[in-house]
């Protein structure tokens, strides 16, 4: 069965560190300055509208940058107003989930990622379904599998996340509105792999057909 291109409505939210194994990598930094102590909120940056990619859509990679790290993830999709609300209620406010490709430019920040890095156009891989709540089931049972040119790269445990969904939903509630159609991304895996112009992502989660599989390609930047 085909679907309409999955594409955000709202603005779209990533989050660092959420993953144990992230933030295990980071920990020796987080002392240093200028923060000098671990960030005690979700550390969030935006993927702007410019960014999003629909599935099967080919991605341009800038001639500067002859690798780019592919950053899978689950998106959390806002149906209802989330301000202030208990983690117990949180996922309430879930209309759907859909699988996404977070992709930037390796760099060596994590509290503020530059903007330069992760926000070049197509940036986001989005799609290709969008499952509703009762067609998933609990979201941090999932495995994401990354296969580059049909290998496996990377798997990205979403029960091994500092903050499951309904904590991260939560905890972010607590200072800013999600609104209907805003999408949170609930994190991602360490040591992200890197690909190249001309090689194909595809990212599924194991045994939950009903997310089906996000492809994109890389294509080298038209000069």
């Amino acid at each position: 069965m085909s679907h309409a291109p999955v594409l955000a409505a709202g603005t779209v939210y990533g989050v660092l560190l959420n993953s144990q194994d992230e933030w295990a990598a980071w920990a020796a930094q987080m002392s240093e300055p200028p923060y000098k102590a671990p960030p005690k909120a979700p550390v969030l940056y935006v993927k702007t509208a410019n960014t999003w990619s629909a599935c099967g859509s080919a991605i341009a990679v800038p001639a500067r940058a002859p690798q780019v790290e592919i950053g899978a993830s689950l998106a959390l999709v806002i149906g209802t107003p989330a301000h202030q609300v208990r983690p117990q209620t949180a996922l309430q406010h879930v209309a759907g989930y859909v699988l996404v490709n977070d992709l930037s430019l390796p760099h060596a920040s994590y509290y503020r990622p530059p903007v330069k890095y992760k926000n070049l156009d197509g940036f986001l891989g989005i799609g290709p379904r969008l499952a509703t709540p009762t067609e998933l089931g609990d979201p941090n049972r999932l495995l994401l599998e990354v296969r580059i040119d049909g290998k496996l790269k990377q798997t990205v445990d979403l029960g091994r996340m500092l903050r499951p969904a309904a904590q991260l939903i939560a905890d972010v509630s607590e200072f800013m509105t999600l609104r209907h159609g805003d999408v949170l991304l609930l994190g991602l895996g360490a040591d992200r792999p890197l690909a190249s112009a001309g090689q194909r992502i595809d990212i599924h989660a194991a045994g939950v057909p009903v997310l089906g599989t996000l492809s994109n390609t890389l294509v080298q930047e038209a000069a």
